[in-house]
């Protein structure tokens, strides 16, 4: 009669404990996340999310479809927004930022070889380079909630400053709908 040793009993535990372990990780793999073309999540990166200030809206940069992109997801809705002209090929589109509804979409996109910040108006189907005589580099661009202020790093002075864009008073706001508006 052959005598088990603790030793043996140890390695049965063990061999139990890692099967049950690769069982439950199987069970949570990345297979039960819902992807596809009109679903939030994909097998490739995504990345820098923004959320509009009312919630309905989610922008985020994605590798999806092989090209580096700015896109928008309607969380209400859930379903992509389509936005033309935003993303061109071979240009960069980083940091997004939504005003409240976002109508407005500020971002970093890439002109003559260089950063520059630019606003998306959804409504126009419209972008607008924002920064184009800027002499430093520009970062991390971030949208007030009605549209009207644009603020964003820059180095133009040889260290990152904060620099704030006032889009002017004859801009059309993103408000709510029936929300007032008080004009300074």
């Amino acid at each position: 009669m052959k005598k088990l040793t603790p030793r043996f009993r140890l390695q049965i535990k063990t061999h139990w404990s890692l099967l049950f372990s690769l069982i439950l990780l199987a069970s949570c793999s990345s297979e039960n996340i819902l992807t596809g073309p009109t679903s939030l999540n994909s097998r490739f990166t995504e990345e820098q999310p923004a959320l509009s200030g009312n919630g309905r809206f989610l922008a985020f940069v994605s590798n999806r479809n092989g090209a580096h992109q700015l896109l928008v997801y309607d969380l209400q809705q859930q379903q992509f927004v389509r936005i033309q002209g935003l993303s061109r090929p071979n240009t960069i589109v980083e940091s997004p930022s939504l005003s409240y509804t976002g109508r407005y979409i500020a971002y970093i996109t890439s002109d003559q070889g260089r950063p520059v910040v630019a606003l998306y108006d959804r409504a126009a189907q419209q972008s607008q380079i924002l920064t184009p005589i800027y002499r430093g580099w520009v970062r991390n661009p971030s949208i007030s909630p009605d549209g009207r202020y644009v603020v964003f790093e820059t180095s133009a002075r040889g260290q990152w400053d904060i620099e704030v864009l006032d889009r002017g008073s004859n801009i059309e706001l993103d408000v709510a709908n029936g929300a007032t508006v008080n004009a300074p």
